[in-house]
């Protein structure tokens, strides 16, 4: 399965109930702070976690107006955390254009994934349903917030003087996907179906689709430097560049010959220029087999997440929540 997310869906399209509210919370201002949160906010990615959000809510037998306010509420603590990591990772392209440091300064920048982050919380309380119930979506974000801080953390160790060597660190690779990708994903997932009026069981079972879901996408967001479709939306030497060593190039490491093995060693050693090391990564990548065996790891996961899926009442909003699952490990962007 290719294509977009909103084509594979087909459904009366959630996605553009979100961008119209995305739209509506974030309209074109005069002022300079207004141009910056429109700015970060205007061209919507994929809208996978306020998607899964609105699914998981409809999957427990609530509805996706309850739920659409924190649907708009977790894009923004989603794109927030990117408008940051653009800044830690000196990345100057986000969604095929400048990034938000990239045209207005890192000043500018910070204020606004600050500002996006605290506009969640306004979103939420907006949501029609019982105080518990907002209270918990709310520590839903706050704890996947901190997972994402906690991972940043985690990844910067990884890469810096004196971390493991390569062949050590897969587990460690894990925890951060988990932490930085997965921790979102699971909480659309669980806020979704708290707001839908779910079990504690149904809660639990879609957090554990998210989690599965989201370490998923990572591991293919991981691939497409090696894929060559030069359409990820941000510069393919952004992870050679800042010496990360990720999904693809840990299996190389660990499955590969000497020769990918030094490989590896060489690029993430930081002597040598991004292209340099992405080049030698993607020797190391696509000669040892390690790109196979990748895809086949982000699809194992994928199949865990639809595994969750089993027997939740909603089968329209569940069989949207599937196609998410295989879409983030079949896709080239």
């Amino acid at each position: 399965m290719t294509g977009t997310v909103s084509e594979a869906l087909r459904t009366d399209d959630p996605a553009e109930a979100i961008r119209a509210a995305l739209a509506r919370r974030r309209p074109r201002s005069g002022d300079r702070f207004g141009e910056l949160t429109h700015y970060a906010m205007a061209v919507p990615g994929k809208l996978l976690r306020p998607l899964m959000l609105v699914a998981s809510a409809e999957a427990v037998g609530g509805t996706a107006e309850t739920a659409l306010p924190a649907a708009v509420a977790v894009e923004h603590l989603h794109v927030a955390s990117l408008v940051h990591d653009d800044i830690i990772d000196g990345d100057d392209l986000r969604r095929g254009r400048p990034s938000v440091h990239a045209r207005y300064g890192v000043a500018d920048a910070i204020v606004t994934g600050d500002a996006l982050l605290f506009d969640l919380f306004a979103s939420v309380a907006e949501c029609a349903a019982p105080p518990r119930v907002v209270m918990a979506v709310v520590a839903e974000f706050a704890h996947a917030g901190g997972d994402l801080c906690r991972g940043q953390v985690l990844e910067s160790t990884m890469v810096s003087p004196g971390a493991t060597r390569p062949g050590s660190a897969l587990e460690d690779y894990l925890d951060v996907a988990a932490a930085k990708t997965g921790a979102l994903f699971r909480a659309a997932c669980r806020a979704g179906a708290l707001l839908g009026g779910g079990s504690a069981g149904q809660v639990d079972q879609l957090g554990d689709y998210g989690h599965h879901t989201g370490v998923a996408f990572q591991m293919q967001d991981d691939l497409l430097p090696y894929l060559g479709a030069g359409t990820s939306g941000k510069p393919d030497a952004s992870d050679a560049a800042n010496l990360r060593p990720t999904w693809p190039v840990l299996l190389a490491h660990r499955e590969g010959r000497p020769e990918h093995r030094a490989a590896v060693e060489t690029a993430l050693s930081g002597a040598l220029e991004p292209e340099e090391t992405l080049e030698l990564l993607r020797f190391a990548v696509t000669d040892s087999g390690a790109l196979d065996e990748a895809r086949r790891g982000a699809r194992d996961r994928s199949r865990l997440a639809l595994a969750c899926l089993r027997g939740l009442p909603g089968a329209a909003a569940t069989d949207r929540l599937a196609a998410i699952a295989e879409i983030a490990v079949d896709r080239d962007r």
